[in-house]
């Protein structure tokens, strides 16, 4: 019963994430909790009003533009082909169970873990339990929700391409002087023009002069390419705004998820998401300025989850049952998923957690890998903060529950200075000396790896 009844909900789950990513979402529309995010985000609404503004929006096609095509040089976890197939394989969203995620858990771990939460084709899967199958829900309705809303909002100021927005979150962008369809203006691809985005922000397969195609198999092991699935007849985003990344913002809440449940291989779990996200742009369905705020939305949001701010729990996103306490959830399930990983490698997880000759087995590749993603090289925006550390704790305190559910005998105080610590270069597009800006420096597998380090020499 129990496992019929993780099932159905898991199936309820990936229907409801699916309307999200296909049609945006009024879930919550209007609501306060997304206009922090969105102001959060519109700083790219403000960046043709600057020089440096603009250098970066010039910096994001041709970078963009440069990794798809291979013409730029990255660290890659695999040879390009391969990190290319491996793209068009990450183009499917296990949103119910996080199965395509679960190779960074390592090769005994992610085994032991699809061998009980797998997809038996799009729409059927199993989950490891319901506690796990809740917390995933909850997380990635949240997140998926926000980044959704922020499609439609930045591209025509609308909820859902058509519904206008409230006068509320219109005004973030009244107040900041931002502009709706900021690619399509930077682009000469406005909204309506021929060959773009019905309601703005075109992505990079209908802005740039030329996108590779890439052949293979996609998650299923059917025979496809990236052009089915960016302009159909398998997945069509043609009319879905590009900023940000909604596949990134589940790649990275899943995968931290996962390494929430799974401490020991919460480095890899990053490098994953960074590869999910990364995927992103080889396919060429994003800019990485769509990745790097697809990232810091996604940590934003699960860092406010596990706090358990009012604004996040109690709320059911997308009609799910309300939870309360979502670090208390988010333990139980943990117990639940050490259990069965255990039983199946036969083994304590720190012990199978080392067993691992997949591609995330190469700590120094991991994060060469990771480092590439980190700003993409887009230059500085906001100067007054590059060059400069923020403080973490002050800025964002809960940040700080990202390291501390995964690492208990870690204090909140403590991995925010950790945080502070090993934080990326400042004065990206997002950084503007804001809350949500600083998530967007976050380097989480440096600071996890540090976390780690400290709790092994304890």
């Amino acid at each position: 019963m129990k496992k019929t009844a993780a099932r159905t909900t898991s199936r309820l789950v990936l229907i409801t994430a699916a309307l999200l990513c296909i049609l945006g979402t009024k879930i919550n529309a209007q609501s306060g909790i997304n206009l922090a995010t969105l102001r959060g985000l519109a700083t790219l609404s403000t960046l043709s009003q600057s020089e440096a503004g603009q250098a970066a929006l010039g910096a994001n096609f041709a970078v963009t533009g440069g990794l798809q095509m291979g013409s730029i040089s990255q660290s890659n976890l695999l040879p390009f082909h391969e990190q290319q197939l491996q793209a068009l394989r990450d183009v499917f969203s296990t949103n119910g169970n996080l199965a395509q995620l679960s190779d960074g858990l390592g090769t005994t771990l992610g085994d032991a873990y699809i061998a009980r939460a797998h997809y038996i084709d799009q729409t059927r899967f199993t989950s490891v339990s319901q506690a796990v199958a809740d917390v995933i829900a909850y997380g990635v309705t949240t997140t998926g929700s926000h980044s959704n809303f922020a499609k439609f909002f930045f591209a025509n100021g609308t909820t859902d391409g058509r519904t206008p927005a409230s006068s509320e979150a219109m005004s973030i962008l009244k107040s900041m002087g931002g502009v709706v369809d900021p690619f399509g203006r930077a682009y000469n691809l406005p909204a309506g023009t021929r060959g773009a985005n019905a309601f703005g922000d075109s992505r990079p397969f209908q802005t740039e002069p030329k996108v590779t195609q890439i052949v293979g198999r996609d998650y299923f092991g059917a025979p496809a390419d990236n052009t089915v699935y960016n302009r159909e007849p398998v997945m069509d985003l043609s009319n879905s705004p590009s900023y940000p990344s909604g596949h990134t913002t589940y790649g990275y809440t899943g995968s931290i998820l996962l390494a929430l449940l799974i401490p020991e291989r919460y480095p890899q779990m990053v490098a994953r998401a960074a590869e999910y996200g990364n995927d992103r742009i080889l396919i060429g369905a994003h800019y990485a300025m769509d990745v790097l705020a697809g990232r810091t939305l996604a940590l934003y949001d699960v860092a406010h989850l596990l706090a358990n701010d009012p604004a996040y729990v109690g709320q059911g996103p997308g009609n799910l049952p309300a939870i309360h306490d979502f670090r208390g959830a988010l333990m139980k399930a943990r117990a639940e998923v050490v259990s069965v990983l255990e039983t199946s490698c036969g083994n304590a997880v720190a012990i199978c957690a080392k067993e691992d000759t997949g591609r995330f087995s190469d700590a120094g590749i991991d994060e060469a890998f990771y480092d590439s993603t980190q700003t993409y090289g887009l230059p500085v925006v906001y100067s007054r903060n590059a060059g400069v550390q923020e403080d973490v704790g002050k800025l964002a305190p809960e940040a700080g529950y990202l390291l501390t559910i995964a690492f208990p005998d870690l204090p909140l105080d403590q991995a925010n200075r950790i945080l502070t610590e090993t934080e990326g270069p400042g004065g990206g597009f997002l950084d503007n000396g804001s809350a949500f800006g600083v998530y967007s420096r976050l380097n989480l597998y440096a600071a996890s790896l540090r976390a780690l380090q400290r709790t092994t020499h304890k």
